[in-house]
C-alpha cells in the first residue's frame, strides 16, 4: 500500500467525487459501495425524479400544443415506458461513473464497510476482507426519514424509494411533507391524473424558502388541483374495507379524515451511519449525524466525512463539494468548506431556485436591505415559450448595493440560479449585474431587470411610486 492510500466508504456524490479528487492529487483511492455507484441521488433521488418530471413536462407541453398552432391526436400516457426511460437513464449514468472510476484508477469494492481503526476498514461481500489505508473518508449517504404515526408501517404507505418503482399511476395519493421531495412528487403524479393531497405540519410548504416563493408555488399547485393542508399533522393511518388508506389529520383545532389509495412519506432524509462501526473507533456523532469541522475532519485524526451523513445541507452538489474538500485535506492540502453560496433548487413546474439570504433572514440579521422584483410575465422570452408564471426577487444591501440573496420562481429557475451563484461568490453588487449585458430575448434578462428594480431604475416595467 502506498502512504497516500485513501479508503472512501460510499459511492454517492460525495464519495465518488472524493475518490476522483484523491486520484487527481496523486493518491490511491479505494471506494467501497454496498449498492450501486451514484448513491441515493443517482439511483433513488435527483436523477430518476427529474427524469419523470421531464416526462410529465413533455406531457403538459403536448396538452397545450394547440395554443402554439400545433394540432395533435389522442394523448396516451404509457407509465411503464416512462418508468423504463427513467431506469435507462439511471443505468447509463451508473455505468458512466464506473467508467470514471476506471479512468481515474479507483479500485471499487462492492460490500458493507465497517471501520476497524483509522487505518483499517473491513468489507463484507460474502466473505470478510480487511483493507489497510492511510486515510478514511466516510460518505455513506442517507435514507428516507420516517414519522412516529400509528399505521405508518402498514401496506400502502411508501417512501420516495418505492414511489420510483410503482408499476401504475395511483388514483389518489396523500403526501406527508410539503418539502422538496413532497412537492416534486406531487407535481409528477398530479400531471399524470392522480388526485394528490399534501399535508405539511409547518405554516408553509417548502418551509426553508422565501415565503413569497412558497406562496406562489402553493397557488400553482392548487391550480393543478392539488389539495394542500399547512399547519396540519397526520395523527393516524388506517385501512378501510376496500383497501384504501384513511388518514386522520388535525390542525390543532379540528380533525378530519382523508382518503387515498397510497400514502407517501416525504419528510426528508436522515444520515445512514448504522453498521459502520463509528462507536468502536470513537467517532463523535450528534442526533445521528457525524460531526466534522469545516475541513471535513472528524474528531478522530485521519478520518473525514462528507455528504448527507454529516447532516447540514442535504444536497448532492453540496455533498460533492464536501467530498472534494475532504479528499484535498486527506492528501495534505488546506481546504475549507464554504457554505455561504449554495443554490437550492426545486424542480416543480414552474421551478424554484434560491441562493443567499431571504428578506426575513436579512431582517433577523439587522441588515438594512432593498428588494427588487421582476415578473416573468413582462419578459419577452417567457411570453414566447408560454411560461409567464413567476418572478425574480433580489435582496441587496441598502448601503453598498451588495447582493445578499436571489430567489427565482419560474421556468428554468434552476438554470438561472447559476448566474446568481457566481454573483454572490464574487460579491457582486446590483450595479455589477446591471452593468452586464444580458442576451435578448432570454429568460436571464429577468435577473438584470430585478437588480434594476432594486436600484429604483426599472426599464421594462413601471417605476414604483
Amino acid at each position: 500500500m502506498k502512504p497516500n492510500d485513501v479508503v472512501i466508504i460510499g459511492g454517492g456524490p460525495a464519495g465518488y467525487v472524493a475518490a476522483i479528487r484523491v486520484s487527481q492529487l496523486g493518491g490511491k483511492a479505494i471506494l467501497i459501495e454496498k449498492d450501486s455507484l451514484g448513491g441515493t441521488c443517482l439511483n433513488r433521488g435527483c436523477i430518476p425524479t427529474k427524469a419523470l418530471l421531464h416526462s410529465v413536462g413533455i406531457l403538459e407541453a403536448v396538452r397545450k400544443a394547440n395554443d402554439y398552432g400545433v394540432t395533435v391526436g389522442e394523448i396516451v400516457v404509457d407509465f411503464v415506458k416512462m418508468m423504463n426511460r427513467k431506469d435507462r437513464i439511471v443505468n447509463t449514468m451508473v455505468k458512466n461513473i464506473g467508467s470514471l472510476m476506471k479512468s481515474n484508477a479507483v479500485d471499487v469494492i462492492n460490500g458493507q464497510a465497517e471501520v476497524i481503526s483509522p487505518t483499517e476498514v473491513a468489507v463484507d461481500h460474502g466473505q470478510r476482507e480487511s483493507v489497510k489505508c492511510d486515510r478514511i473518508i466516510l460518505a455513506p449517504g442517507s435514507v428516507p426519514s420516517s414519522v412516529p404515526i400509528p399505521g405508518v408501517e402498514g401496506s400502502g404507505v411508501i417512501t420516495s424509494n418505492e414511489a420510483l418503482q410503482l408499476s401504475k399511476v395511483p388514483q389518489s395519493l396523500l403526501i406527508i411533507g410539503g418539502g422538496v421531495i413532497g412537492v416534486e412528487f406531487a407535481t409528477i403524479f398530479a400531471k399524470l391524473g392522480t388526485k394528490v393531497t399534501i399535508v405539511e405540519m409547518l405554516p408553509q410548504i417548502i418551509p426553508t424558502e422565501d415565503p413569497e416563493l412558497a406562496g406562489a408555488l402553493k397557488r400553482i399547485l392548487e391550480r393543478s388541483r392539488i389539495k394542500i393542508f399547512t399547519g396540519t399533522q397526520v395523527t393516524r393511518i388506517e385501512d378501510d374495507s376496500e383497501g384504501n388508506k384513511l388518514i386522520s389529520v388535525t390542525n390543532g383545532e379540528a380533525e378530519e379524515v382523508l382518503m387515498a389509495e397510497l400514502v407517501l412519506v416525504a419528510v426528508g432524509r436522515k444520515p445512514n451511519i448504522e453498521g459502520l462501526g463509528l462507536e468502536s473507533v470513537g467517532i463523535k456523532t450528534e442526533r445521528g449525524k457525524i460531526l466534522v469541522n469545516d475541513r471535513m475532519e472528524t474528531n478522530v485524526p485521519g478520518i473525514y466525512a462528507a455528504g448527507d451523513a454529516i447532516g447540514g445541507v442535504l444536497l448532492a452538489h453540496v455533498a460533492s463539494a464536501e467530498g472534494e474538500v475532504a479528499a484535498e485535506n486527506a492528501l495534505g492540502k488546506d481546504s475549507v468548506m464554504d457554505y455561504t453560496v449554495v443554490p437550492h433548487c426545486i424542480y416543480t413546474a414552474p421551478e424554484v431556485a434560491s441562493i443567499g439570504l431571504t428578506e426575513n433572514q436579512a431582517r433577523e440579521k439587522g441588515i438594512d436591505f432593498k428588494v427588487g422584483n421582476f415578473p416573468f410575465a413582462a419578459n419577452p422570452k417567457a411570453m414566447i415559450i408560454g411560461q409567464r408564471d413567476g418572478f425574480v426577487k433580489i435582496v441587496s444591501d441598502a448601503g453598498s448595493g451588495d447582493i445578499l440573496g436571489i430567489h427565482i420562481f419560474g421556468h428554468q429557475a434552476t438554470e438561472l440560479i447559476a448566474e446568481a451563484a457566481v454573483a454572490l461568490k464574487l460579491k457582486a453588487s446590483v450595479a455589477d449585474v446591471a452593468a452586464t449585458i444580458h442576451a435578448h430575448p432570454s429568460l436571464s434578462e429577468t435577473v438584470r431587470e430585478a437588480v434594476l428594480d432594486a436600484q429604483g431604475i426599472p426599464i421594462h416595467m413601471p417605476k414604483r411610486p
